[in-house]
């Protein structure tokens, strides 16, 4: 037996079987958070329940959530009466109700054995809304104007008031973060001109003045066009029979879109599974981030990731170059190696307290206190944004860098350096010409794993620049187009908003995992951008280093 373990086979055997049962864990794990999180965007049926309860027959519209078992002795004691008592277990369904407004709750718990009768009548229709969650009911009629228009409408005629609605929210949308905001842009830059003057007790000049005067009156009159914009969206209302039969009046400013769950068929409800994930992906969040997409933790994830992948990676390299090729075997150059390896070990939060500190607080309050001084107290790089964020992330994946760049630094032999200085070269051209260039694989080895690092860290975050809702973009139309002061959003927070802080748990829980399937996403595609890099430096480079 130890002669056969002494062998290599069976060793590499046991280590090929681990690599797959890793695999396989993590592609379990995968499939795990696709299914529940890409399932939520399935139409489900809406069923119309008739329930038994201790007060009498309840009727009520429901989305079967869950279901599970539960244990006869559990709910005996419980003091439930059970039709069966002699069943070891029974079911209990997890109901989705919603009409927030109208409902204690959204959710409901009910037995099986309760259920007298569950219906998926075709006419029972989904109102998705920009707040308060979703309606279930049947359509009555529509108001358009203050006049009732029918009460026998046709669903064609729902899907294109929808569809006019959609266009004049997303015109009023436009309206509101382009035209509105450059005047408001535009205003706050002359006043803070106007109170530098102020500030150094010097007159202000009539034209700053006079140009301001114009554009408060031009936002004042932009703001009364917004303000019309939104009374006329209010006017027109959808009718809707809520589980007591009393007809609900829903104005259409807050209706996103309707459909028929029970009426679609297997093609509908793929194409509507398609529109409402493109939904998820392209539109801000609503409702607490518990409902809406998640575009702005999208975008700020990526630009977070770019920006700290531009400052890491010459910090890095710099840094690998002057140990590798600079500095000599000396008890300095070894304390250097051995604080950058405790630097890898160093928990994220601690980053997060040191960006909070030196980044924030020391260099962004003296860059205000040198060029911001005019908007103080109001801070302006004095307070967390995406450019420290960034910095502290780059400075947390740094040892991975530096790391890796000098063991690629330290495959290439001193054969190559050796004849590209006798052919003339200093030693600096040698490694921008030479060494740099073979060592770039390496170089993007350590970024390909910082950006698996940091883009999934949320600790130092927290201090330094997420938050759970950002009023605007870092990237706009507004000079100098982007704001690296801003405050930005972040999946990996937006996870950790959405499962811990949302004030309705249940029905946020899906979006936790479709969340963390994009988080997966947006990290593999980064990373396989960086790979696919990674591979042309490594085949260009190839033939030199098989010359060598």
């Amino acid at each position: 037996m130890f002669k056969r373990l002494n062998r290599s086979s069976p060793w590499v055997w046991m280590s090929a079987g681990m690599v797959s049962l890793c695999l396989v864990a993590v592609l379990g794990v995968m499939l795990l958070i696709g299914w529940k999180g890409l399932a939520y965007f399935w139409p489900s049926p809406v069923y119309e329940f008739d329930v038994h309860t201790k007060h009498g027959n309840e009727h009520f519209y429901g989305e079967i959530y869950d279901t599970e078992t539960v244990l006869s002795q559990q709910l005996i004691e419980a003091g439930i009466d059970l039709k069966d008592p002699t069943a070891n277990e029974h079911v209990r369904l997890l109901i989705k109700i919603a009409n927030r407004e109208r409902e204690a709750h959204d959710f409901i718990s009910v037995l099986q054995q309760d259920i007298v009768s569950q219906v998926a009548a075709e006419d029972i229709a989904v109102v998705e809304r920009t707040e308060n969650g979703a309606f279930f009911g049947i359509p009555q009629g529509y108001i358009s104007n203050g006049k009732v228009v029918d009460e026998t409408l046709l669903p064609s005629f729902y899907d294109e008031k929808i569809a006019e609605i959609t266009e004049r929210r997303d015109e009023l949308s436009r309206f509101e973060r382009i035209d509105i905001e450059k005047v408001n842009h535009q205003l706050t830059s002359l006043k803070t001109e106007r109170n530098t003057y102020l500030k150094a007790d010097q007159p202000v000049p009539q034209f700053l003045d006079d140009e301001i005067a114009i554009l408060e009156k031009r936002y004042a009159a932009e703001e009364q066009t917004l303000m019309a914009m939104r009374s006329d969206m209010a006017l027109d209302s959808l009718l809707m029979a809520d589980r007591a039969g009393s007809t609900v009046r829903i104005p259409m400013n807050h209706v996103m879109a309707m459909w028929y769950p029970n009426a679609m068929s297997w093609h509908e409800k793929f194409t509507h599974w398609l529109h409402q994930i493109g939904k998820f992906v392209t539109e801000n969040p609503r409702e607490a981030n518990s409902e809406g997409g998640v575009f702005p933790a999208i975008f700020g994830t990526v630009l977070m990731v770019l920006l700290m992948s531009i400052m890491v990676t010459p910090l890095g390299v710099l840094a690998a170059v002057y140990l590798h090729e600079y500095a000599g075997k000396s008890a300095f150059t070894r304390v250097i190696r051995i604080a950058v390896v405790n630097l890898a070990g160093v928990p994220s939060i601690v980053y997060g307290v040191f960006g909070l500190g030196f980044f924030v607080y020391f260099i962004g309050g003296n860059i205000d206190a040198f060029f911001y001084s005019d908007t103080l107290p109001n801070p302006t790089f004095g307070t967390p944004g995406i450019l420290w964020s960034s910095l502290t992330l780059a400075i947390l994946t740094l040892p991975v860098v530096i790391v890796s760049t000098e063991e690629g630094l330290a495959r290439i032999p001193s054969s190559v350096r050796h004849g590209s200085m006798a052919l003339g070269a200093t030693q600096a051209e040698t490694l921008w010409r030479i060494v740099l260039p073979m060592a770039s694989p390496a170089i993007m080895t350590g970024l390909i794993l910082a950006i698996a690092r940091a883009a999934g860290e949320v600790a130092p975050l927290m201090l330094v620049g997420v938050v759970k809702v950002a009023p605007s973009l870092p990237l706009d139309g507004n000079f100098p187009y982007l704001h690296l002061d801003r405050k930005f959003m972040h999946l990996g927070y937006h996870v950790y908003d959405v499962g811990f802080q949302s004030p309705n748990i249940e029905s946020a829980r899906p979006l936790v995992y479709a969340t963390s399937l994009l988080l997966v996403t947006v990290i593999v595609s980064l990373n396989l951008a960086a790979i696919t890099i990674r591979n042309h430096l490594r085949e260009k480079y190839r033939s030199l280093e098989q010359d060598i």
